[in-house]
């Protein structure tokens, strides 16, 4: 597979060069692909870290892996490029953390896609569940699932235009403001980086914090879409549960990496409303369970458990905690 060049921006739903992360796509079968992606040596979110770059991020290989659901659908499905799609359920586990440790270059991974489920209705295929394998070298660093849909545009407008109305909102949606809490508390040096606000903690042990959108952020978002987008659903989970984490004793400091995750998608997070994330009480050797809500619904649930970096030996720490338990 090559990593001379990336595929086209527009086949993975990126608008920015620098974030598409796919450099190559190869078809191995009715139910098989192989993906390449090089990972940047110091990205502006997803290496934005306090102390030492020891590991790269697995939400980074996870972004690589969400790329792919674009990939398959356009290239081998021929789903036309305008349809719109909607993540269902997402997970993944770091089997090897060693993987992850970073090297002098830049890091070249090979992800095995199979297909595991089709959707169908009566026009045909409307989604798909994909196992993702991604190794960098001869170790596997993270091993994923994601659950997906897509649509028309036009069954994209009425879906869209009937939640907002069923909300009381009018459009074009306009994010609510917020401050973000010190980037510091959740492993970050730039605030941009920070998607929640300062937690509150209840009498029985569930914290809780706002969802921040900021809509010019250049990764989270790259493009514009009048939602919040899953993978800043995911990072609001992270910060809060990672925050839960510290203060409980469960990691030793706020660069802990986010060994293990598995999160559904209930609906659209709408970015005009408050959206409020919750964690539950932490429980010593547990996934930390998370919940998104907005007035009236449950928009999205989580469980995430983190590793601490061991700067006396990278993977150390890492692997220990991250054997424990899988996907």
């Amino acid at each position: 597979m090559q990593f001379a060049r990336t595929l086209p921006k527009e086949l993975v739903h990126r608008a920015a060069i620098a974030e598409v992360f796919l450099t190559d796509a190869e078809r191995h079968g009715e139910d098989e692909m192989r993906l390449a992606a090089q990972l940047p040596r110091l990205h502006p979110f997803y290496d934005d870290v306090l102390g030492p770059r020891t590991h790269h991020d697995p939400l980074l290989l996870l972004e690589a892996c969400r790329q792919g659901i674009f990939v398959v659908a356009h290239r081998y499905l021929d789903i036309p490029l305008g349809h719109k799609f909607l993540l269902r359920a997402v997970e993944y586990e770091v089997p090897e953390p060693a993987a992850l440790v970073r090297g002098d270059t830049p890091a070249e991974a090979v992800i095995g896609v199979r297909v595991e489920h089709r959707t169908r209705d009566r026009t045909g295929v409307t989604g798909l569940r994909l196992r993702f394998t991604a190794a960098i070298g001869t170790r596997q660093a993270l091993l994923a699932r994601i659950d997906y849909v897509w649509m028309r545009p036009q069954a994209w407008t009425r879906l869209r235009a009937g939640q907002r109305r069923a909300l009381g909102l009018s459009d074009p949606p306009v994010a609510l403001p917020g401050r973000p809490l010190d980037p510091g508390r959740v492993g970050r040096r730039n605030r941009a980086n920070a998607v929640i606000t300062p937690p509150h903690t209840a009498h029985d042990g569930v914290r809780t914090a706002r969802l921040v959108a900021a809509t010019t952020h250049p990764t989270l978002y790259d493009h514009w879409v009048d939602h919040v987008p899953g993978m800043l659903e995911l990072e609001a989970f992270r910060q809060l549960a990672l925050t839960a984490a510290l203060v409980d004793g469960a990691v030793r400091a706020p660069t802990a990496l986010p060994v293990r995750l598995r999160a559904r998608f209930r609906r659209l997070a709408e970015m005009d409303l408050p959206l409020e994330c919750r964690t539950a009480p932490v429980v010593p050797g547990a996934d930390i369970e998370c919940t998104l809500h907005q007035p009236g619904a449950l928009v999205a649930e989580a469980r995430i458990g983190f590793a601490d970096r061991d700067p006396a030996g990278p993977a150390g720490a890492l692997a220990s905690l991250a054997a424990h338990a899988r996907v």
